[in-house]
Formats: C-alpha cells, structure tokens, sequence
C-alpha cells in the first residue's frame, strides 16, 4: 500500500492499494460515514437511438465520491465493496443522492476522507504499509537438476534463476548422483534463505523432483518445510510460476495465515472463558465497561463492528491505554464464535465486578 496524498486538516488521505491484505486493511480502516472516492465503471442508459444500445446501457468510466453507508470485503474473492450516497460525480451521468456500489481495485487512487482520523485507523495504515515490504511467498519452480525462483513482491513477480544442478539421469549409473542430488537441493536452498521475511514457500513443478525436495526439507531444513506447501504444475520455470499464480494459490496461503493468527486468539478467549477466568469480558456492554475501566489488555473485535459500530474512539482508547486491538474477520470460524459472544470480547489487565 502507498500513501500518495495526506491532508491531516481536511481529514483526507488517498491510498493506492496493491494487494489483497491492502483491501483486507481498508476493509477495517474505512467506516460508516466516511466519505471515498476513485474511477468506476457505470452502466448508462443510451439515448442514441438504438435499441440494443438503450436496453443495455453503455459502461461509462469516471471519477466518483459518496458517503459510506456499508462495506463489504469477501476474503477469499478478494472483493472490496463500498455503498452509499454519490456526493461527487458527472451530473449529466448520474444523480448525486442516488446509490451506488464502488468497487475498490488494486493499484487504483483511492481517497478516504474521514471527520477525523482515529489513532488506530493510521496505525493499521502504517502496518499495511510495512507489510508490504515483507516477501510474501517464493514460489520455487524445479524440474529435473532446474530450479526457477518467482518472488511475489508488492509489484509483481521478480524472477530468479535458473539455478542449475549436476544431476544425472537415473538410467546412467553414476554413483556420485545422490550427492549431486543434495548440493543441488542445498543451492536452493541456499537461494530461497538470500532473502528475509518469507511467510511462505511453494514448491511446485512436474514430475516426482518437487516432493522429493519437500521430504529433504522436512529431515534437514524443518523450519523451511513448516512455511512450505506442494503445488502441482505441468511446466517447469517461468511457465510453471504462471501456473501457480493462475491458481491464486499465493493469495489463499495469505488468507490462511492471518485467519490462524485470528483463530490462535479466539482459541485462547475460548480456553479462558471455558475456565471461568475472572480476567475476561465479552459481549457489547461488559466489554466496553472494561474499555471505560482502563482494564482491557487485548481487544478482539469483529470487523462489521468496526465498520457499523463506529468504535474507533474505544479502540483508541485501549491503545492509549498501551493495550493491544485485533480485528477479527467475520468470515472465519473464529469471527463466527466472537459474533456468538456479541462480537467483541477483552482480555484483561486485573479483575473487575
């Protein structure tokens, strides 16, 4: 995600998303009564005359704000969906006051113009910025004594490779094959530890070389294994890194892992609660009381309760109060356990009556 315009005393920043977990983050940045503009793409009706035309309308592109009245994000489709009242548009192609959805898309400004910017909004600005200097995945290509590395960077895929091995056939009897075998395996391995911050590894390819890499990994390198998952493909090198990106296999992994995350934290409430911890407090009244109190070390809070509920000043206050917030998703297990407890739920400091 980058910042390209901030006006602190108009309350305006405009953002241009570039991945998934970018609109994932402005799902729960972005609140009820928060004003966003960006281009969009509108069926118009056709006065010209024909038809065809007039019954379908004509997609017409241009620049569009409107007052939030819902936001809707799908985890999974990756579609943020923003509907209310268009405050800003051609008049001679729609009626200001009417309704309409506004799709946010990657790599498209969007400015977001709130009353004012609650301190937790700007952190998770910030944090989805610093997410995107991290690797998110390499996705590792191999076929035969060939390997092609496809890093996901926030720009696209930047390749690396070919890193080439000296493995023989295994007709020919060469008895020095296995170890060729493993300092090839170690030259990759070597390559994919070149870089920090890798949260996944997909080992993909044709034919048997990929699980056999996989299974040295689990006896050798188990930490890289842990991050790691087999994704089948009928090509090898770049071909094969397209292969996987068609199957969205990058975004998905992305997905799982913040929903672990999530899950690990409704798990531990659920233990908590289920041993009758007197440092506990959920549903809307009790867990805003411990809020007031000052006593709330870790907030988890269900996203349509950040957007419906307009609870930015109380997350500001737990943070102020050097306590944690989590934004729980709604379409997890785990957001549906929170939304069974009233959709917000505290660990806290000490206990309160």
């Amino acid at each position: 995600m980058k910042i390209i315009n901030e006006d602190e005393k108009e309350g305006i920043v405009e953002v241009v998303p570039e991945t998934l977990d970018d609109l994932w983050h402005l799902s729960h940045i972005i609140e009820v009564g928060d004003n966003a503009s960006s281009k969009t793409t509108r069926r118009i009706q056709d006065n010209t005359g024909d038809k065809l035309r007039s019954d379908r309308g004509v997609k017409k592109t241009f620049y569009l704000g409107l007052d939030i009245e819902s936001i809707s994000f799908h985890l999974f489709t990756g579609k943020l969906r923003l509907t209310g009242v268009i405050t800003k548009g051609p008049e001679d192609l729609i009626p200001l006051g009417s309704h309409h959805t506004l799709e946010v898309k990657l790599n498209t400004p969007l400015k977001i113009t709130k009353p004012r910017w609650p301190k937790w909004a700007i952190k998770r600005l910030n944090q989805a910025i610093e997410a995107s200097k991290k690797l998110s995945a390499i996705i590792v290509v191999l076929e035969d004594d060939t390997a092609t590395l496809g890093l996901m960077r926030q720009f696209g895929i930047e390749y690396y490779g070919p890193i080439r091995g000296h493995v023989s056939g295994k007709r020919i009897v060469d008895k020095n094959r296995q170890k060729n075998i493993i300092q090839f395996y170690e030259k990759v391995i070597e390559s994919v530890t070149k870089f920090d911050s890798i949260q996944n590894i997909i080992i993909a390819g044709p034919g048997f070389v990929k699980n056999d890499f996989f299974d040295y990994l689990k006896d050798k390198h188990q930490e890289l294994a842990k991050i790691s998952i087999i994704e089948p493909t009928g090509s090898g090198g770049r071909n094969g890194i397209s292969e996987v990106l068609k199957k969205g296999t990058v975004e998905k992994l992305t997905s799982e892992n913040r929903v672990a995350l999530e899950m690990g934290a409704i798990n531990n409430l659920l233990a908590e609660i289920g041993r009758n911890s007197s440092k506990i407090a959920y549903g809307v009244k009790e867990t805003k009381n411990a809020i007031n109190l000052g006593a709330v070390s870790r907030l988890l809070i269900l996203d349509t309760r950040v957007a419906g509920d307009n609870m930015g000043d109380a997350m500001d206050m737990v943070e102020n109060m050097k306590g944690e917030v989590m934004v729980i998703s709604s379409e997890h297990e785990g957001g549906k356990q929170l939304e069974s407890l009233g959709g917000m739920a505290a660990v806290l400091r000490y206990q309160i009556n």
